[in-house]
């Protein structure tokens, strides 16, 4: 695209088309915004084949997310649950979580504070797909695939900082842009933010498996040495109950051993760590494999452009917390953007941004902070850390206020 062609201006250009850029697409419907949402792949390759004739284990997506009830009641408040079918998601109501190197163990029940489930056990791609069915009539949004940013410069528009997007086949000018373009966001880059980031060690291994016996609608977690392991339950046509999405992290040379084996190896070795809670591991679908680094952006905002989602932070996956907090960061700032709208004000607007970047920085790190910790503290082998590991752990299951407490924080109600 030649730099004299004239660039199409919108108040919001969002780069990024996964789960939390299209959710914040779909959340500003303001009819006086117009909002842009760039996509570097093409339509096919993000949202894949809606038909996957395979059955068993390898039917499912081997990346899932357990979302809290408060992101839930977001995405049926934005559209995204009326697009979902009942039987692409899973409602938990327990949670076994153990040590292995002892006998203590904790259980949480959505009984116990009187709700229905604990959360939701979802395929990320099937909830990715209910999210773009959710944008498909939204009048004041144009989507844009296989359109990857490839160049920025900031200008001004009577006196209003903009942002002039080159793409291989458009311009586009912007009063705000937002990056929303998953861990290794190239606009973080692009735009010039700073972060921090280290490397625990560990790769997470994710697959699908089929178990000899149902998982009771519980997510299940053993903490050891090496690393989590969680068996988070999934949905299945024939409300079996036998299928689960295993989340191992574990030391990086361990991960690559276990995830060269053989099918029936892995799942000789899954089952043994496991402890055989579900029985004989019957079935393995294709693993994936990725290290595990946490990461965070120094400012979530400056000038005119902003951080969102895995862009601006990640964390270790043992508590399933990272699409939870990107959600409520396009939650909060969907709101202060709708509420510049009605005031009138420019969506850029400074102290706007900074509204949000302070609420969201503050739980993000103080989350961050507490998986650390958890990552560290379920990682010792110290007899004396083990020893207060499991007296914390049966204490704790003891504590019955205080189980409501964690139950409704989790929950995020």
């Amino acid at each position: 695209m030649a730099d004299g062609a004239v660039a199409e201006h919108f108040d919001i250009v969002i780069v990024g088309a996964g789960i939390a850029g299209s959710a914040l697409a779909g959340s500003l419907t303001d009819a006086s915004l117009r909002i842009a949402l760039l996509e570097a792949l093409p339509r096919e390759r993000l949202l894949g084949d809606e038909k996957n004739d395979t059955e068993g284990v390898q039917h499912y997506d081997a990346r899932v997310s357990a979302l809290t009830e408060s992101s839930r009641n977001f995405l049926q408040a934005i559209g995204v649950w009326d697009c979902l079918d009942p039987n692409d998601y899973l409602d938990y109501a327990h949670m076994h979580v153990w040590d292995a190197l002892g006998t203590a163990s904790i259980d949480f029940d959505a009984s116990e504070v009187h709700q229905p489930a604990l959360g939701t056990i979802i395929e990320n791609r099937k909830l990715l797909r209910a999210a773009h069915g959710a944008l498909s009539d939204q009048e004041n949004l144009s989507m844009f695939w296989a359109e990857a940013p490839s160049k920025m410069e900031q200008q001004a528009s009577s006196g209003v900082p903009q942002t002039l997007i080159h793409t291989q086949n458009h311009r586009f000018s912007a009063d705000l842009v937002i990056a929303a373009d998953g861990a290794n966001s190239k606009m973080r880059t692009m735009l010039g933010f700073e972060s921090r980031e280290w490397d625990y060690g560990q790769h997470a291994i994710v697959a699908t498996v089929r178990t000899e016996r149902s998982h009771q609608q519980t997510a299940w977690q053993r903490f050891s040495e090496d690393g989590p392991l969680a068996f988070l339950p999934l949905a299945d046509d024939a409300e079996t109950g036998h299928y689960c999405s295993i989340v191992w992290s574990i030391e990086s040379d361990l991960a690559q051993k276990l995830f060269g084996l053989s099918d029936e190896a892995f799942a000789r070795e899954l089952e043994r760590a496991f402890e055989s809670r579900l029985g004989r591991i019957e079935a393995v679908s294709a693993r994936q494999m990725f290290p595990l680094r946490q990461r965070h952006a120094l400012d979530y905002v400056k000038e005119n452009a902003v951080l969102v989602g895995d862009a601006a932070h990640t964390i270790h996956p043992l508590a399933g917390q990272g699409l939870n907090l990107g959600l409520k960061d396009v939650a909060l700032l969907s709101t202060i953007l709708q509420e510049a709208a009605g005031q009138h004000l420019s969506c850029s607007h400074p102290l706007l941004l900074r509204r949000y970047q302070r609420a969201r920085k503050t739980e993000n790190l103080a989350v961050m902070a507490t998986m650390e910790g958890f990552h560290r503290f379920f990682g010792a082998s110290d007899p004396g850390v083990r020893a207060l590991r499991n007296f914390g752990l049966s204490w704790v299951n003891k504590q019955s206020l205080l189980k409501k407490a964690m139950i409704r924080q989790a929950m995020g109600v």
